[in-house]
């Protein structure tokens, strides 16, 4: 996983840094989070004994009701390594997704800094359900990170891929308030990762 952005202030970047800083912090996002450690397998279990005659009447006639889904991990209540000093961290957007398509449920958080004014640069952060109950969600992954200066104009599931569209500067002259590039995003699982595919930059009309 890639160490947590600590620090929020409008860096002064290259014009092309932006964008390709973008994708690899995409290509280590921490998947290996999401799934068993190697070789590891359930104990098999003895075989169990034939229930009586009765007993299997009974359960013949006895309609077992589908385990409730997982929830989704809470956005609010993650801890996120962004640090925002005096300022609270808020969560922007958010989406349920299933990475792996093995009925747990993760989210997609979005968040920045409580300025108050101004553009404070958004992180993305994928959240998985904690081990311990009552623990709050663990995020598993970084996407986006908010040291890139990036702002997330839209956040999309497309049935287990991750989309964002990102806009950014093409270079520190641009006033944070006026964003003039933009690129999308997407993260598809494969291999036990979670790989981005990246549209090409292009201007921004916003």
């Amino acid at each position: 996983m890639l160490p947590a952005g600590n620090d929020l202030p409008h860096t002064r970047t290259r014009p092309t840094h932006w964008f390709v800083t973008a994708a690899a912090l995409a290509l280590v996002t921490g998947g290996a989070a999401l799934i068993e450690p190697a070789g590891a397998t359930a104990p098999a279990a003895a075989p169990a004994p034939e229930p009586a005659a009765e007993e299997a009447e009974e359960a013949e006639g006895t309609v077992e009701e589908p385990a409730a889904p997982a929830p989704a991990p809470d956005p609010e209540a993650a801890d996120y390594p962004v640090d925002c000093g005096p300022l609270a961290v808020i969560v922007t957007d958010q989406a349920e997704v299933d990475v792996q398509a093995d009925g747990r449920p993760e989210t997609v958080a979005v968040v920045r800094c409580d300025a108050g004014s101004g553009s404070p640069p958004n992180g993305v952060y994928l959240l998985t359900a904690p081990a311990e109950t009552g623990a709050p969600p663990t995020v598993a992954g970084t996407l986006v990170d908010p040291t890139e200066r990036m702002t997330v104009e839209r956040l999309e599931v497309r049935g287990s891929d991750i989309a964002v569209r990102l806009l950014g500067y093409s270079s520190s002259d641009v006033p944070s308030c006026c964003p003039d590039l933009r690129r999308d995003l997407t993260w598809t699982w494969r291999d036990g990762r979670l790989e981005p595919h990246a549209a090409p930059v292009a201007p921004d009309s916003v």
